[in-house]
């Protein structure tokens, strides 16, 4: 399985895309290796971290070999994709977490990210 396809998909917010990055090529091992680099930039501790189902999973249960488990640090909210931020805005709202009371991460994102989310890898935004 190829981490990046050329394939038409609609993504979680509705949006038509014609690639693809595909998580689920990533191996475990590599998934403690991008939480080991994540963890250069994410200085504050963190209480745990949760990953936004089913994408994010990976990437934090990888985290939490980094966490805390104290009560009085931010929880750390991870995905494997950031396109528009949909399933960050959607998981904390459901979650009841505010933005100001995570840390927020991902492993790649399509465009430069908003509301605090920080990103491993980011995709150029190309103009003509």
């Amino acid at each position: 399985m190829d981490l990046f396809q050329r394939v038409d998909f609609i993504s979680h917010a509705g949006i038509p895309m014609s690639w693809k990055i595909e998580c689920d090529a990533i191996s475990n091992d590599e998934w403690i290796a991008i939480a080991k680099m994540i963890m250069e930039y994410q200085t504050e501790p963190f209480r745990a971290a949760i990953g936004i189902p089913r994408g994010g999973a990976p990437l934090g249960f990888a985290l939490n070999a980094y966490a805390t488990d104290n009560p009085d640090h931010k929880f750390l909210i991870c995905d494997d994709v950031y396109t528009t931020g949909t399933s960050f805005r959607e998981f904390l709202e459901q979650e009841g977490h505010a933005r100001e009371d995570v840390f927020c991460w991902t492993a790649f994102a399509r465009k430069p990210t908003t509301d605090g989310v920080r990103a491993l890898f980011t995709m150029p935004i190309v103009t003509n």
